[in-house]
């Protein structure tokens, strides 16, 4: 599952991945499409509850979850007709699970706005409507093969005929796929067409330095149509986080007590982002390491069990399972088990955010 951070030239989106993925990349100049080729970084998810287990169960190392980030350069006005670089920068955003759109909330002469002024609506709607019109173009040159599958009398050709169309209405009316009601079987019949305004978003406002907490109007602005489609907003202030970023750990927690802050807004970003792409995190635990895994949500036992290896899918016999709650009451595994608390799961169980599992299998 991966997460493509996306927004117009100059907004912070390549800041704010340099500092989300610890990266130390050259200071690029200051103009429209220093990105090219789609960056790349894995990000851990950090989780609480990772150490609360180590209170109990003490292991060589501790491995959070983790996501992959993709940053993808400016988009422009036009992108969909091939403006700027737009259809290699729109094949980018095909390939990724879910959009981190940056919209920059915060003035600054030194730094040019591609448009000439602040106004991330503005950059919202732009971005959106060739997002919208790309959906559009690509729907249309599915069309005449599915039109002509279905005369056939292929009844998956005639399902996707009239997917497409209900799509390319709703697409008409300027709004975004992710706000029209599918079916699972509708989700399927375009599933291969990596529509993007299909794609769960989630708007990042890019602040100034003292409007950490996001309180400024522009701010607010980006919350309202959040809202509005279902998403939504993180703050976080790219150039700060990205000094944080590069500050030993000592440093780090005395420079975010010096501007009011419990944790860096990157943390906030991670399980936002974690969140979008529509997964939790089950635990294993043990002397070796107490680790984070994730799973989609409504993902069953067997399927949770295959992200740590394929072999525990298809040999999968039952899980036994816990929460949090009951090894800090019960203190040990042993005392969870004694006390009946342990739960037998089998192949039909959906797996709940917490869940600390032991997978019993046989291949």
């Amino acid at each position: 599952m991966e997460a493509g951070i996306v927004g117009l030239p100059n907004v912070g989106k390549s800041t704010l991945f340099n500092a989300l993925t610890s990266s130390v990349a050259a200071q690029s100049a200051n103009y429209p499409f220093c990105t090219i080729e789609p960056n790349e970084g894995i990000v851990s998810v950090p989780d609480s509850r990772l150490n609360r287990i180590t209170n109990f169960i003490k292991p060589q190392k501790v491995i959070p979850s983790a996501l992959k980030l993709v940053d993808i350069a400016g988009i422009v006005k036009g992108a969909a007709e091939g403006e700027g670089l737009g259809n290699k920068f729109l094949s980018h955003i095909r390939q990724v699970d879910a959009i981190m759109q940056v919209v920059r909330c915060f003035e600054d002469p030194d730094v040019i706005h591609v448009s000439g002024q602040v106004n991330p609506i503005a950059d919202i709607d732009t971005i959106e409507t060739e997002l919208v019109l790309a959906d559009m173009q690509t729907l249309e040159n599915a069309l005449g093969k599915a039109q002509r599958t279905a005369r056939s009398g292929d009844k998956e050709a005639k399902l996707r005929v009239a997917v497409i169309e209900k799509c390319n209405a709703h697409l008409e009316t300027e709004q975004p796929l992710r706000t029209l009601e599918l079916t699972e079987a509708e989700q399927a019949a375009i599933s291969s067409y990596g529509l993007m305004t299909a794609k769960p978003i989630l708007y990042i406002a890019n602040v100034d330095e003292n409007d950490l907490q996001g309180e400024h109007e522009l701010v607010d602005k980006v919350r309202e149509h959040a809202a509005k489609t279902g998403a939504s907003v993180a703050c976080v202030c790219a150039k700060l986080e990205s000094e944080i970023a590069e500050l030993d750990e000592e440093d780090r927690a005395e420079m975010l007590a010096d501007v009011g802050l419990e944790e860096p807004s990157l943390n906030i970003i991670a399980r936002e982002a974690y969140r979008t792409l529509g997964l939790q995190s089950f635990f294993t635990a043990g002397e070796t390491e107490v680790r984070a895994w994730p799973v989609r949500i409504g993902s069953t036992a067997p399927q949770a069990a295959g992200v740590i290896h394929s072999d525990f899918e298809r040999g999968f016999i039952r899980a036994e399972i816990y929460q949090l709650p009951e090894l800090e009451e019960y203190k040990t595994e042993k005392d969870i088990r004694q006390a009946g608390k342990l739960r037998v799961e089998g192949k039909t169980y959906v797996m709940q955010d917490g869940d600390i599992c032991h997978f019993l299998f046989n291949v």
